[in-house]
C-alpha cells in the first residue's frame, strides 16, 4: 500500500531531485502547502503573502523505503536550523516543515527531531515545524521533474547538482 510524505525544506526542485531517485518512491510532486489561500500559483507563493511553503509530496511504498528513512534524508539535504530560509532562498515559502498524514507520522517526525537534537547533529536548534497536512496543491507543470529537464540551468548546476552528487556517494544503496 502506498503512503504519502509531504515535506518542505526550501526550493521544491532540490527536494524533488533527491527523492525521485530513491527505491520505493513511486512519485514526487512539487507543489504548495500550509497557506490560507486556495489554488495558489508560483507567483503568489513567491510573493511570500500566501502562507504556503514550497513542498514535495512523495508517494512511497513503506515496504521498500520507510517514512523514517525519508525523514532522515530530508534532514540530510536541507538546513533545518534556519528560519524561513535555505541558502539564497528567503521567505516563509522556504521554511522547513513536515506535514504529517497520520498520528504515526507525527510521532515518527517528532522522534527523529528529538534524536537529531540529542545527537547534536546540527550546530543550532532544529526549527522544522511538524503539523498535520492540509490541502496540497500541485505546482505548475513546468516545476515537475525540473532538475531532470534543466540540469544545465545555472541554479541547478550550483545548488541541485551537489545534492544529487551527495546522494549518489553517501546513499547509493537507496538509489534505483
Amino acid at each position: 500500500m502506498t503512503e504519502l510524505a509531504t515535506l518542505a525544506g526550501g526550493c521544491f526542485w532540490c527536494l524533488e531531485a533527491v527523492f525521485e531517485r530513491l527505491k520505493g518512491v513511486e512519485r514526487v510532486v512539487s507543489g504548495y502547502i500550509g497557506g490560507k489561500l486556495p489554488d495558489p500559483d508560483y507567483t503568489l507563493v513567491c510573493s511570500g503573502t500566501s502562507g504556503h511553503a514550497e513542498a514535495v509530496q512523495i508517494s512511497f511504498d513503506p515496504g521498500v523505503i520507510s517514512y523514517r528513512t525519508l525523514l532522515e534524508l530530508f534532514f540530510a539535504f536541507h538546513d533545518p536550523t534556519t528560519l524561513n530560509r535555505q541558502g539564497p532562498d528567503v521567505g516563509t515559502q522556504y521554511r522547513s516543515a513536515i506535514f504529517t498524514h497520520s498520528a504515526a507520522q507525527k510521532a515518527e517526525a517528532e522522534a527523529v527531531i528529538r534524536e537529531l537534537t540529542a545527537d547534536a547533529t546540527f550546530d543550532a536548534p532544529i526549527l522544522t515545524e511538524v503539523t498535520p497536512a492540509p490541502t496540497f496543491y500541485p505546482g505548475e507543470g513546468y516545476h515537475q521533474q525540473y532538475y531532470q529537464r534543466n540540469q544545465w540551468q545555472p541554479y541547478c548546476m550550483a545548488v541541485i547538482s551537489p545534492k544529487v552528487s551527495k546522494l549518489r556517494s553517501a546513499y547509493a544503496s537507496l538509489l534505483r
